[in-house]
């Protein structure tokens, strides 16, 4: 079967791989699309290592269940469903808590694990979230990025009325966006590249009024700097919600987070089943549109310029396996 690898340092290609064996308590999954994202870039790149190459890439995916284990009772052979591509191992300390997010043993797919863009992937049946037939291919397939997005509103503890401020409008930032919009606050979106800030805006966030006081900062965009500057607009008693990763230290001393009573927050992925369940829910209501984000689909054969654009296209790229030419 055909899958989409890493088959040398910044070289994509399709290859041919086994069709999987499952499990008794996992599923098949036939898949339907394949979004992808910077941490998607970043193992392409070099940036993020991968344990051989060819490595199967892509972890933002959604499929069709079929075939099932034989100890798995509650998913059948047609369901749609969302992959969660974060598998926690439910048994230590962190899982047990329901903090599954910070599980030290998870085994994240595109990563550790091979990705999910394959014609057929194995997936344990918990991590494979059945979706009602009525949501289209082009919002599942925005299901992981936007749980990513509201767990980090869910944590970050904000309410209608709250100013908030959102740095970076890649898909992360959009998809964040809409969720604060989802929770009944139009978000300021701070954002050099006009085409992701006019999508931004596109979506319902206002423009940012430089050196406007804000109750909440979330920090998307992991840029050199970007969470220093946002800091100095935070109110006393503020908040920031970091979700965007840079690996260089932060420049903000323990004297301006203590005299000004910031709390300043991590937020990584999501806790299992919780979040995704949660997504899922909102997106079956029709509560929230992330397809929006989508801006350019590619078949699975145009892989190579489906990464290509990902860096430069505001919004989201994803392939679907039911193309047969990019649009």
């Amino acid at each position: 079967m055909d899958a989409v690898a890493l088959t040398a340092p910044e070289r994509v290609e399709i290859i041919d791989v086994p069709k999987p064996d499952h499990g008794p308590n996992d599923v098949l999954v036939r898949m339907l699309g394949v979004g992808l994202c910077g941490t998607d870039t970043a193992v392409v790149r070099g940036g993020r290592k991968v344990p051989q190459l060819p490595w199967v890439l892509g972890h933002e995916g959604v499929g069709e269940i079929v075939e099932v284990g034989g100890f798995v009772r509650d998913r059948r052979v047609g369901q749609r469903v969302a992959i969660e591509p974060n598998y926690c191992c439910l048994r230590c300390d962190q899982c047990r808590t329901g903090f599954t997010s910070g599980c030290s043993d998870r085994i994240a797919v595109g990563l550790t694990a091979p990705g999910v863009l394959a014609d057929h992937v194995v997936v344990p049946a918990a991590f494979a979230h059945p979706v009602a037939d009525h949501v289209s291919i082009a919002d599942l397939v925005c299901t992981e990025p936007l749980t990513v997005a509201r767990a980090a509103v869910r944590r970050s503890g904000v309410q209608p009325g709250h100013r908030c401020l959102v740095v970076g409008a890649g898909s992360q930032g959009l998809f964040v966006c809409q969720s604060l919009l989802e929770a009944g606050i139009a978000p300021s979106v701070q954002e050099p590249h006009p085409g992701r800030r006019e999508l931004a805006l596109s979506l319902g966030a206002v423009p940012d009024e430089p050196g406007r006081a804000v109750d909440h900062v979330f920090e998307t965009s992991g840029a050199p700097g970007a969470l220093e500057s946002a800091l100095e607009r935070l109110v006393p008693g503020g908040r920031a919600t970091l979700v965007g990763m840079n690996p260089a230290p932060v420049a903000v001393s323990s004297h301006a987070i203590v005299s000004r009573q910031w709390s300043i927050t991590g937020s990584l992925i999501y806790d299992h089943p919780g979040d995704f369940a949660d997504t899922i829910a909102m997106l079956e209501k029709g509560a929230i549109e992330p397809h929006r984000v989508l801006q350019a689909r590619f078949s699975l054969h145009d892989a190579a310029d489906a990464f290509a654009s990902v860096r430069e296209t505001p919004g989201k790229c994803w392939i679907s396996f039911e193309d047969d030419s990019a649009s």
